[in-house]
């Protein structure tokens, strides 16, 4: 297949892109390389799949070094005219669309940006799929869209129209989105509810990676909500083998589809919603002690309250996710952290 990822100078973007590569599909990957976080990181990722930073100049599509199937564009989902003239030299037969403005606690202070990155960039990803004949797009929701939903575990066919964030808000814009578009125009969508993505690789605003650089300086960790947090940490390779199983099986119409008591993660027309999520959330203290085991150091902790936006507790139900893919993810977090940490001593020669 020919495949358009966006993200791929991202987290799960850049996981999923080598694995594509390495099966022998042809991959396009798109970043935008913004500065939320560092930069260099990002090209370090880039580099792994041989696109080097020198070699990116913004609209210019560069060919791998290291893979005949695999080519890097520098560019904005909200730069139409380049996204749509993308479209038309590529015949694309899917989309995976990971590229979006992350962080719960960004939103709260650059509200601008997610309404720009995330709702803009994500109808011009929609019109391409739209008039270039894209037979499946998939996308990054978020377990963010559960909000102030008290229900555990989460489902899929759970109602979500309570969010507590901007950026949970933008991705349940997305879902609503892309129905439309289904409905529409019969172009199949897929959202993909990610809980607590975390690995080699990952973001350094997320909760491992802070931890791990503070505890490594002997500086103190923020733990908020007094440690009273329990999340579904879900290891990035279980997501990627989600994702490719995704992509690889586009949704069909579901003619049980009831109008009178509609199910959310469902429609009429070929749209679906699937969590992944591990199915086994960890209480933040024990996430904590098996990052203090894996360095061999105490952590000095610094308890805060709730901040705005959190939320206390993520759990996934993935009953579709096992039923119609045939997929639960499995990697424990002791395996994961254990793998995080050899990649960040590694990378950071610490």
């Amino acid at each position: 297949m020919r495949i358009l990822i966006t993200g791929t100078a991202g987290f799960i973007g850049f996981h999923l892109a080598n694995y594509l590569i390495a099966r022998g599909d042809e991959v396009i990957g798109l970043d935008s390389i913004n500065d939320y976080y560092d930069t260099s990181l990002k090209y370090g990722r880039l580099k792994i799949a041989g696109i080097n930073e020198e070699d990116i100049a913004y609209g210019k599509l560069v060919p791998s070094s290291r893979f005949p199937n695999y080519s890097f564009i520098q560019l904005q989902l909200e730069d139409k005219a380049n996204l749509d003239k993308l479209f038309a030299s590529h015949e694309f037969d899917k989309v995976c669309n990971l590229a979006a403005q992350a962080g719960v606690r960004y939103s709260l202070t650059n509200p601008d940006v997610y309404i720009n990155s995330n709702i803009i960039g994500f109808l011009n990803v929609l019109e391409c799929c739209r008039h270039y004949n894209i037979k499946h797009l998939a996308y990054a929701s978020s377990s963010s869209v559960y909000g102030l939903n008290g229900k555990s575990p989460f489902s899929t066919s759970d109602n979500v129209d309570h969010p507590v964030s901007l950026y949970a808000a933008s991705k349940k814009s997305n879902e609503l989105m892309a129905h439309t578009y289904s409905h529409l125009f019969g172009i199949p969508t897929t959202g993909l509810r990610f809980f607590t993505v975390y690995g080699p690789w990952g973001r350094p605003d997320m909760a491992l990676f802070l931890f791990t650089r503070a505890i490594l300086e002997d500086k103190p960790i923020q733990v908020f909500n007094n440690g009273n947090m329990v999340r579904d940490f879900t290891y990035v390779d279980d997501i990627v083998e989600g994702v490719v199983r995704v992509i690889d099986n586009p949704p069909a119409e579901n003619p049980s589809w009831d109008a009178v008591h509609p199910d959310p993660s469902t429609s009429s027309a070929p749209y679906k919603i699937y969590n992944i999520g591990n199915n086994s959330p960890v209480r933040l203290m024990e996430f904590i002690e098996a990052i203090e085991q894996a360095l061999g150091k105490t952590a000095q902790k610094q308890m805060l309250p709730m901040q705005p936006g959190d939320v206390a507790a993520t759990c996934a139900d993935v009953q579709d996710l096992v039923a119609q893919l045939n997929y639960k993810p499995n990697t424990t977090v002791k395996t994961g952290i254990q793998n995080f940490i050899r990649w960040y001593r590694d990378y950071y020669r610490v």
